[in-house]
């Protein structure tokens, strides 16, 4: 397989005032459009160019650095853009709203621990929410790892790299945490990979 930069779901002024359109076009445009063509370029020669893009991630993980950064990242981006929307937040679609207070006790109970494995996620990296064995947790994660690696599946993450945030929040990065819980998460994803992951 090779990597491709897919198109934006949404026009790039479309998540503000939660998310600039100037920090859509340099995340989107320019950091994504590097893991893909550093991405493919590594891809070359390194024997996993017939896998899936998960398998990649998998199998590159502690053998090649620079295949996985990229990968890994990629895999990342592709469900970051699609776990937003315009007007995003608001209602939970009932399976994956009961499901988060099985596991957390209440919503808000889990918005608490997602936000604070973002604001304390140390440098570079991601917070989770992710499905094991029929178990949701949040978990937190350097740079471009993710819960794969773990044998479980994302159901949602928010990038906490710089690149992220810093045009709208400069250092305040539990303010975009909360706008993004609140106000961008494309909850209808979450739960489409929630009923996918449970089969």
């Amino acid at each position: 397989m090779s990597f491709t930069l897919p198109e934006l779901p949404y026009a790039y002024e479309a998540l503000q005032p939660y998310m600039s359109k100037e920090t859509l076009e340099y995340h989107h445009d320019k950091h994504h459009q590097a893991y893909v063509t550093n991405g493919n370029n590594l891809l070359k020669g390194s024997g996993l160019e017939d896998k899936s893009l998960e398998d990649i991630v998998k199998e590159s993980y502690g053998k090649n650095a620079g295949l996985f950064n990229n990968a890994a990242q990629h895999y990342n981006h592709l469900h970051f853009w699609r776990w937003m929307k315009p007007n995003g937040g608001g209602a939970i679609p009932g399976e994956i709203e009961k499901a988060l207070v099985q596991s957390f006790g209440s919503v808000d109970k889990f918005k608490e621990e997602f936000t604070q494995a973002g604001a304390t996620q140390f440098g570079s990296g991601w917070a989770w929410l992710s499905l094991k064995d029929g178990k949701l947790s949040v978990s937190k994660s350097p740079n471009g790892e993710n819960p794969l690696l773990q044998g479980a599946t994302p159901l949602l993450g928010v990038d906490v790299w710089e690149h992220s945030y810093y045009i709208d929040y400069r250092n305040r990065r539990p303010d975009y945490l909360k706008a993004f819980i609140d106000n961008l998460v494309n909850w209808d994803y979450v739960a489409e990979l929630y009923a996918k992951a449970g089969k």
